[in-house]
Parts: C-alpha cells; sequence; structure tokens
C-alpha cells in the first residue's frame, strides 16, 4: 500500500535523508522517498505491520510536523 505524508519542515537533501532513514528501518516499511520541494514523502508499507500513525511519530521524531 502507499501512503502520501505532507512533511512540513524540508529544507535540504540532509532533511530528506534524516525522514527517509528513520521510515524506511521501520518494520513494514518497504519503501520511503521524500521530497522537499513538494514537502512530502511517500511510503510504500504493509498495514498489517505498520500504521500511517506510527510513520507520522516517527517523522514528528525527527523535528518535523507531519499531516495527511
Amino acid at each position: 500500500m502507499k501512503q502520501v505524508i505532507t512533511v512540513k519542515g524540508l529544507k535540504c537533501s540532509h532533511c530528506e535523508a534524516k525522514v527517509e532513514q528513520a521510515l524506511n528501518k521501520m518494520e513494514g516499511v518497504a519503501n520511503a522517498k521524500a521530497d522537499r520541494e513538494k514537502c512530502l514523502v511517500e511510503v510504500e508499507y504493509t498495514p498489517e505491520t505498520v500504521s500511517v500513525n506510527e510513520m507520522m511519530e516517527a517523522i514528528e521524531d525527527c523535528g518535523y510536523e507531519a499531516s495527511l
């Protein structure tokens, strides 16, 4: 399943990498690709293993604001 999450505060490639790494290390996340120009991250995940709320919490733990 794919989910697009809006992420406020993505300003550079380091920001993108920080969010991608946090999500990609989560069990159930197959791939996460952040786009600072669009202020979003697109995540491919298994909903039976990880929830959208858990992914949003991981983004917020990185210091960014996440919303749908």
